[in-house]
């Protein structure tokens, strides 16, 4: 790698629900779901940034779905990331989405990860779908970025930042940064 940074390693695990799914029975089938998962054996090497995808779905009985790919810093934008890189740092900041609840802002900076070092970026959202589909869809994120030498699922990670607000209506959860 050049300007004597490594490679960037980017988990997203996703559980996705639609409003038929939001009752306490569809909620304990996803619980736990979202949560950090071994990386698969082999990743691409040679590339800049590598991103490992998981989804749960709904829709799918809650399988688990595995996507890996790699590239250039320019693949953060497919999970609302940007990444910039300053020497051997690299900053992660959340991207505005297409999310209809919480209202889509300017980007936010979550957190800037030295060598080795793991962020880990928890958030909520309700999606709602178009003028001719006008339903309301929910995911649960867990995200989680290595810098360098970092092992994403060996500890603690070294920041923490969680967006998670109460996706139904009612009093906001928790909020710690």
């Amino acid at each position: 790698m050049s300007d004597g940074w490594g490679v960037i390693v980017i988990q997203r695990v996703r559980a996705r629900w639609s409003v038929g799914g939001r009752g306490a029975p569809q909620a304990n089938a996803r619980r736990g779901l979202v949560r950090p998962l071994a990386l698969p054996d082999s990743l691409p090497s040679g590339e800049t940034v590598v991103v490992h995808d998981v989804v749960f779905a709904e829709a799918d009985g809650y399988a688990r779905r595995d996507t890996v790919f790699a590239g250039g810093l320019e693949l953060a934008r497919d999970l609302d990331l940007w990444l910039a890189v300053d020497g051997s740092a690299a900053t992660v900041e959340r991207l505005p989405g297409w999310a209809a609840y919480p209202r889509p802002r300017a980007a936010t900076r979550l957190f800037t990860l030295t060598d080795g070092q793991v962020g880990r970026y928890r958030a909520n959202f309700r999606f709602r779908g178009c003028q001719c589909d006008p339903s309301w869809s929910y995911e649960d994120w867990l995200v989680t970025v290595g810098n360098g030498n970092a092992r994403l699922a060996d500890n603690e990670p070294d920041h923490d930042v969680d967006h998670r607000v109460h996706l139904y209506g009612g009093p906001g959860r928790r909020v710690s940064h």
